[in-house]
């Protein structure tokens, strides 16, 4: 369950992480409150061509406008990601996946147990036996982290961005400052997810990018037949 529910996760990510970069070009300026338009002063702004010829930018072309199918796409993986996520997070406490293996052991919960990993990741040292079973403390942190915090905000920021979703639930946005306060929370959201990904696929090839793929998809390595969950 845990390796299936993974990897539908990654797909639904990946479309959204492309479909939301289309979206994003479209009007790569952010603001803060209710209301955000060409006519309103941006919190802040992506250096990028935009595909509308009429939003400012410091470029004279405007990149092909692929607003349409991005949009559409990106509300069907986002619900993809959203039932997955559903399925994942039922099973998780169902199970105790959560508890056994994504929440930090109270034995780890100190600095010494950060700064000690940390050190083994810096100095490549390969993970010891005790972990060829289990996630150590940084692992069971930053999942932690995406599972209850970054994907619940990027789910709620979505929805608080719907007109008809905050229409009958005005709260959703207002809690976030407004509808534009949604969007911009959203991309960094986004911005953070993306930053995981990078550091989990760099941490499964240290580890042994090889033998953690096989046991991410097979459910076994080589040398273990023991479930790898979602790899390391």
């Amino acid at each position: 369950m845990v390796r299936a529910t993974h990897w539908l996760t990654f797909i639904a990510f990946i479309a959204l992480l492309v479909t939301g970069g289309e979206i994003v070009i479209s009007h790569p300026r952010f603001y803060w409150g209710e209301v955000g338009n060409v006519n309103t002063k941006p919190l802040f702004v992506i250096s990028i061509p935009s595909s509308r010829d009429t939003v400012p930018t410091k470029y004279n072309y405007v990149m092909p406008n692929q607003n349409g199918w991005s949009r559409y796409l990106h509300f069907e993986a986002a619900w993809a990601a959203v039932l997955t996520g559903l399925v994942y997070g039922i099973y998780g406490v169902v199970s105790g996946h959560f508890r056994k293996n994504l929440l930090p052991e109270r034995r780890d919960w100190a600095w010494r147990a950060y700064r000690d990993r940390i050190a083994q990741y810096l100095r490549r040292i390969p993970p010891g036996g005790a972990e060829e079973n289990s996630y150590n403390v940084l692992q069971r942190t930053a999942y932690a982290v995406v599972i209850f915090v970054l994907f619940p905000l990027i789910i709620w920021t979505g929805l608080a961005m719907s007109p008809s979703f905050t229409a009958a639930f005005p709260w959703t946005a207002a809690l976030l400052g407004g509808r534009q306060s949604a969007r911009t929370i959203h991309l960094i959201d986004s911005g953070l997810l993306l930053l995981f990904l990078l550091v989990h696929v760099t941490t499964v090839a240290v580890s042994g990018f090889r033998s953690r793929m096989r046991a991410m998809i097979m459910g076994y390595s080589r040398d273990s037949t023991c479930d790898f969950r979602e790899g390391r």
